[in-house]
């Protein structure tokens, strides 16, 4: 356990076991013992899995951090970043973007809509389509947040030098473009 500072300035109790109740190494270990007789590529299903770990942990630590007194959602932030970093889009290219479904892009606006952090409006071209935009006040609350969010990320990263956390964006990025490139039946 140790502290954290909140994005309020409050400072507070922080467990680090944040995956679930089975410590990565206990994880690893019930699963060599489970599927060790089985022919898999260990190698792939570690670094997946691996990959899996980390986001939840990573997802966990900011929502719990930076997200925890701004009412929003793992999914709002991500929401209103596509929205902030894109300008105003259509709904259909912010779940998209988010990888969200678009029925869950209407409750999350919702949200961010009673919180007067984002707009929808008609499409002026085609009606049927709706366009999102932040509000001044999602603005604000997006170039104020993120900088703090950008702490949090460094951080997560702290234990990686700068070639390492190089090492570990392009290895990540080589996964992302492999599979954004992949069409499988």
């Amino acid at each position: 356990m140790s502290m954290i500072v909140g994005w309020s300035g409050t400072v507070r109790e922080h467990h680090t076991e944040m995956t679930g109740h089975h410590t990565l190494r206990s994880t690893e270990e019930a699963v060599g013992d489970r599927l060790g007789g089985l022919n898999l590529d260990f190698e792939a299903m570690w670094a997946v899995s691996n990959i899996y770990r980390a986001s939840t942990a990573i997802r966990n630590h900011l929502e719990q951090t930076v997200l925890r007194d701004t009412g929003l959602t793992w999914t709002g932030f991500v929401v209103m970043w596509v929205v902030w970093i894109w300008g105003e889009s259509e709904t259909r290219h912010v779940a998209k973007e988010a990888g969200i479904a678009k029925g869950t892009l209407t409750g999350v606006l919702k949200t961010l809509e009673s919180h007067r952090y984002v707009r929808r409006a008609p499409n002026p071209a085609d009606r049927r389509r709706v366009m999102v935009t932040l509000t001044s006040s999602g603005e604000r609350l997006m170039r104020t947040l993120f900088p703090q969010f950008n702490q949090e990320e460094a951080f997560v990263v702290k234990e990686l030098d700068s070639q390492r956390r190089r090492a570990l964006a392009a290895s990540l990025r080589v996964v992302v473009q492999h599979l954004e490139g992949t069409v499988r039946p």
